[in-house]
């Protein structure tokens, strides 16, 4: 079916846009299911004591997360390239409960920026703690390189000579960087408390992508609606000259139509022909 330029431009917005996403969302996936069950982490899991540890919430909600945005992703890419407005309306749905969530949690975690900063420094200290005892677990390295090169911190003590994952830490920005950078957990909490506002705007700034997205969304519906419910029609004027000009004649009270060419029953009782109309052929849009 056509589509015009704004059903077109939101077309293939979405189509970018659920690229990332799909990224992003197995990134989460994979990195949850790793520190899930990963031979380093499987018995973090299995301790009745460490079930409510921040370690724990989050993998968990890395793998929630995760799965969900891929589901996002597999209605809102099969709408958007098939052009199926069912597919678009549940990828439209999924998408506004998930925009709701990330502006629901920005705004709790600018209101508990304390809670959320210890969270935060909790989880890291766990990821530090395996990646020494597995003996330097990659997916734990690439993690742990994430908060350093974020942060631009080193390590529980920020000491780059006694630190064991000094491997991951970022490049010294200065002389005495080479030895003594800042500490990782304090920096967390530090940061989540003073620059919360920053926190929030992200979360809050992801969630209006999400509802941008939303907008193409729905936009990209109504245009296929449109462009399924319209339909034009040609007129047919052309007609053979047997059936242009037929001569109507009197049987019994009815009237038929008489042709040049002799009825082949005589016997057989006449049939009534009605004049064809000109017709009106409804033909699908280019």
């Amino acid at each position: 079916m056509a589509l015009d330029g704004c059903g077109l431009f939101c077309k293939y917005t979405l189509v970018i846009f659920n690229i990332i996403f799909a990224v992003v969302g197995f990134v989460f996936l994979g990195l949850g299911l790793w520190l899930r069950f990963s031979d380093s982490t499987r018995p973090i899991f299995e301790v009745q004591e460490l079930n409510s540890s921040a370690f724990v919430m989050i993998v968990t909600i890395l793998i929630a997360l995760g799965a969900v945005m891929l589901i996002v992703v597999v209605f809102g890419d099969y709408g958007a390239c098939n052009e199926k407005r069912c597919a678009l309306q549940v990828f439209s749905a999924l998408l506004s409960i998930l925009a709701l969530t990330e502006v629901v949690v920005g705004v709790l975690a600018y209101s508990n920026r304390d809670k959320f900063g210890l969270t935060m420094a909790e989880f890291y200290t766990s990821l530090y703690t395996l990646y020494v005892t597995s003996g330097g677990d990659p997916f734990i390295g690439a993690a742990l390189t994430f908060f350093h090169n974020t942060l631009h911190c080193c390590g529980l003590t920020g000491v780059k000579m006694v630190e064991v994952v000094q491997k991951t830490c970022p490049e010294p920005a200065g002389f005495i960087e080479h030895f003594k950078m800042d500490s990782c957990p304090v920096t967390i909490a530090t940061v989540l408390d003073s620059k919360a506002s920053l926190v929030m705007g992200l979360f809050v700034g992801t969630g209006a992508l999400l509802f941008i997205a939303l907008i193409c969304s729905t936009t990209l519906s109504k245009k296929i609606h449109q462009a399924t419910s319209s339909s034009q029609y040609i007129i047919l004027t052309h007609s053979t000259p047997n059936l242009a000009n037929p001569q109507p004649s009197q049987v019994d009270g009815f009237v038929s139509t008489s042709y040049p060419y002799p009825y082949p029953y005589p016997n057989q009782d006449p049939v009534v022909f009605t004049p064809l109309p000109v017709a009106n052929i409804p033909v699908a849009q280019s």
